[in-house]
């Protein structure tokens, strides 16, 4: 899996929502200037997360935008597909939709694995544990063997 930019600058911005204290807006400007993300493609970025249900915009002296619901509601998958659409694709197809002869069949099987393992991870951490930097045991036990951290 390749995680796009998109869905990371996603993920910094909801951080920092997440994190204010008072529970208020925060300005695009704002979350742009925290974590470096450019302004014109954080506002393409949050538009994405509006559509989705995940951030409200507020309008007015102290508008910006805040979570549309609890950060502990909204998993980094539903993140992902709000910006770049399914976890895992296959030539643009979700891999329960590809098909193959017989002979290469068990490819399905690989790619609907790999999904089932990002799932296991994407949908079990919250935005809330980002912001608190407080992961869930079944995600750190899989940073834990350092096998985990080489490159290949």
């Amino acid at each position: 899996m390749r995680v796009s930019a998109k869905s990371d600058y996603a993920l910094r911005a909801l951080i920092e929502i997440a994190r204010q204290s008072d529970g208020g807006a925060v300005s695009a400007e704002e979350l742009g200037r925290r974590q470096e993300i450019p302004h014109g493609f954080l506002q393409a970025i949050l538009a994405d997360l509006r559509r989705a249900g995940i951030v409200l915009s507020q309008r007015g002296q102290s508008g910006g935008w805040r979570l549309a619901t609890p950060a502990d509601a909204v998993p980094v998958a539903d993140v992902i597909r709000a910006v770049d659409g399914p976890l895992v694709s296959v030539y643009g197809l979700r891999p329960e939709a590809v098909t193959y002869n017989e002979h290469a069949d068990v490819l399905q099987h690989v790619w609907i694995a790999a999904r089932r393992s990002l799932r296991d991870v994407f949908e079990h951490v919250t935005i809330a544990d980002l912001a608190a930097g407080d992961l869930p045991d079944a995600v750190t036990s899989r940073t834990v063997d350092e096998d985990a951290w080489q490159p290949h």
